[in-house]
């Protein structure tokens, strides 16, 4: 057992995987979400062992870009990451995010367990819904195990807190506008 998986033993801590996009904008989002613990940014979904951004950027690899998020479930749940990351990019768009163009910004959630996976369905779902009573069309999402999905690979340090050495720099805002729907009750 390693350090995580011995501290996470001790704890209600899980690791989820979001790929929405240019990753600096959701790390940061993430990173001021409350329960989340740590995010880190990186590759995922490819075929490539030790991509570099340069060959994540040819869209030859396979990968996404990808935002790892670990996250207290005594703070924070799973829907709460899962609803951030359906409002906060566009899931209807097919590797691509406003103007960023290519498969390493295709829409995914690359889950740990079964909870994850059983939610990420049913917020898909009730996003879903939402989406299409605004004419938006189909969620393209994938939903992938992490086993499956292969190793998350890290990225070059510049990209790590890019946004926060960096004030100014890119944020895609790339969303459809849609609220996640509430449940009143």
């Amino acid at each position: 057992m390693n350090n995580e998986q011995a501290h996470a033993a001790h704890h209600d801590i899980d690791v989820i995987y979001f790929a929405m996009g240019c990753f600096w904008g959701p790390e940061e989002t993430f990173a001021s979400t409350p329960g989340v613990l740590s995010t880190a940014v990186g590759y995922m979904g490819g075929v490539t062992a030790n991509p570099t951004y340069e060959d994540v950027c040819t869209g030859t690899t396979g990968h996404a870009e990808t935002v790892r998020v670990q996250y207290d479930n005594a703070i924070t749940d799973v829907n709460d990451l899962l609803e951030v990351f359906w409002v906060s990019h566009d899931p209807t768009s097919l590797d691509r995010q406003g103007n960023d163009i290519g498969s390493q910004y295709r829409s995914a959630v690359f889950i740990t367990n079964d909870t994850q996976l059983n939610e990420a369905m049913r917020t898909m779902r009730e996003y879903q819904e939402a989406l299409e009573d605004h004419a938006f069309g189909r969620i393209v999402t994938e939903i992938v195990p992490a086993s499956e999905a292969g190793p998350f690979y890290y990225a070059e340090d510049y990209h790590q807190k890019y946004l926060e050495k960096n004030p100014n720099g890119y944020r895609c805002h790339s969303t459809t506008g849609i609220p996640f729907p509430t449940i009143d009750v």
